[in-house]
């Protein structure tokens, strides 16, 4: 017999017209008279918006995890990267994003892979920035390229204060990128526009943060693979204003499942967290946990890499960061802001020391109410794998069970499976959970 209620999400068609949408406004942007961008996830896609109401924009790690989610497809443009030249222990997303373009093939809507107007990304891990670099040269090599050096700039939430000096650094280069979208796209900037972005874009922000807060509930009312169709919007386009309409909208349904007791499964006995990225052609191995009344209820990776959070050493406790007393007034504000904003978020600070990032995953662990960790050994991504074996270490000497394994967020041929599921059953035996009759 079911231990607790469960039914579908009433969001998911409006999610998946939205990412629709989306990917379809990229493609005709031209038609419209518009103009495109391309950029990584980590942008601030705020600053943009302020050249138009017709300036849309492709994020590449959320195409590549796309891409590779649909493995034959996959195969096909990292078989393209690897023949043109590009090793294969580079990034798997920046790989499926190159082949992609090198077989002017695009994936989420048909036909040829449309051409930006120019890319506007940031570089924190070694890939970002040369990923868009060979992107350009990949579509003729006339295209643009404004890069955000952020490394420099991001401060560890642990130190006393917030250094007024590495906000400068970051604002400083966010209003040189304006002058330069001026000149390169030959538009006025408007001011307002990007006033009104860089709001939503805090919004958004914050919002996740408060919806991942709900899954403390237990029974959880979301599972991981549910997180992962729904945390993808700030991946998108942070300061789209119909995506922070929606995480509006989601945070209302997901309160109302956790008040009257809906849960993600029927039979959750118990709960993990997750790390980084996952193997996406591979996301059954969540459905495979479930079977033994295992609920993954997500990750550091997740909730922090397009929430905004504070951590408190003290208390061992997340909690979404407060929103800022006032809306921007200025372009010189709404970039400091920004920086500030988007510099204090946990998964830009474990590029400082592992330590960081093992001391969130266990507030996480403790306050989620977690049972076991499950660490992916990911191939596919150097910058969120910094340091993965440490943090392993770490969390067993603060009490947490751990288990982890090898494999590639975007390859599946560096992924096991048959390997894997032994792993995760032995796992979940050490958490009292019995094997299903059915398996």
């Amino acid at each position: 017999m079911p231990k607790y209620p469960t039914e579908p999400f009433k969001s998911w068609d409006k999610a998946k017209e939205l990412r629709n949408t989306f990917y379809l406004n990229f493609a005709e942007a031209k038609k419209k008279g518009g103009i495109r961008w391309m950029g990584s996830a980590w942008a601030f896609d705020a600053v943009p918006a302020g050249l138009g109401e017709d300036v849309y924009c492709i994020t590449g790690e959320p195409y590549g995890a796309a891409c590779a989610f649909n493995k034959p497809l996959s195969a096909k443009y990292l078989s393209a990267a690897e023949n043109f030249g590009f090793a294969r222990d580079l990034c798997a997303y920046m790989r499926n994003y190159w082949g992609s373009i090198i077989c002017n093939d695009y994936a989420l809507g048909g036909g040829h892979f449309p051409k930006a107007d120019f890319a506007w990304t940031q570089h924190i891990c070694c890939s970002h920035a040369k990923w868009y670099q060979n992107a350009c040269e990949l579509e003729g090599g006339d295209v643009p390229l404004f890069g955000i050096d952020v490394g420099a700039g991001a401060y560890p939430p642990f130190e006393p204060e917030m250094y007024a000096h590495r906000i400068n650094y970051v604002a400083d280069q966010l209003l040189d990128g304006i002058e330069w979208m001026e000149k390169i796209t030959g538009r006025k900037y408007n001011d307002e526009l990007f006033l009104k972005a860089a709001w939503n874009d805090i919004r958004s922000t914050h919002k996740w943060a408060q919806i991942c807060m709900l899954n403390r509930a237990v029974p959880a009312p979301m599972d991981e693979k549910s997180v992962y169709s729904f945390y993808v919007f700030g991946a998108l386009q942070k300061s789209n204003e119909d995506f922070v309409d929606f995480y509006d909208e989601l945070y209302g349904e997901v309160k109302d499942r956790v008040e009257r007791g809906i849960a993600a499964i029927p039979n959750e006995k118990a709960r993990v967290m997750s790390d980084t990225q996952p193997p996406w052609g591979f996301l059954k191995i969540y459905r495979y946990m479930e079977e033994w009344g295992a609920v993954s209820i997500g990750s550091l990776y997740t909730f922090g890499l397009e929430g905004a959070w504070l951590y408190d050493e003290k208390e061992n406790e997340l909690k979404p960061r407060p929103l800022p007393p006032q809306k921007p007034r200025t372009r010189e504000e709404a970039c400091r802001m920004l920086a500030d904003w988007h510099l204090s978020k946990p998964e830009y600070q474990h590029f400082y020391h592992p330590e960081y990032k093992s001391k969130m995953m266990d507030a996480i662990a403790k306050k989620w109410k977690v049972d076991g960790i499950i660490l992916h050994y990911n191939r596919g991504c150097e910058g969120l794998s910094l340091g993965i074996a440490e943090n392993r270490l770490s969390l067993i000497k603060r009490g947490n069970k751990v288990m982890s394994y090898e494999g590639n967020m975007g390859d599946e041929r560096e992924f096991d499976e048959t390997a894997t599921i032994n792993r995760i059953s032995i796992f979940l035996e050490s958490l009292g959970l019995k094997r299903p009759d059915n398996l």
